[in-house]
Order: structure tokens, then C-alpha cells, then sequence
């Protein structure tokens, strides 16, 4: 059974600025970062 990732602040941020710029998709983002859609949107 895979470990469970901890991702650090800063990308945490990064990934939330970029999602609230409106440029790009949250499916767009969440392929690009490797993270589900949904912990985006939370």
C-alpha cells in the first residue's frame, strides 16, 4: 500500500493562487501537480 504525500506550504500556496487566477482549469492544475481535482477545490 502506497504512503500518503505531505505537501509543504508553498505549494500548498502556489497551487491555491494559481487556481484562484481563473487562467487555467482546476483539471488543468491538477494534472500539471500530480494532486486530485477535488483537494484543489477544498
Amino acid at each position: 500500500m502506497s504512503k500518503r504525500r505531505n505537501h509543504d506550504v508553498a505549494f500548498k500556496a502556489r497551487v491555491a493562487l494559481e487556481a484562484v487566477t481563473g487562467e487555467r482549469t482546476v483539471s488543468e492544475l491538477a494534472a500539471e501537480h500530480g494532486v486530485n481535482p477535488t483537494m484543489i477545490r477544498q
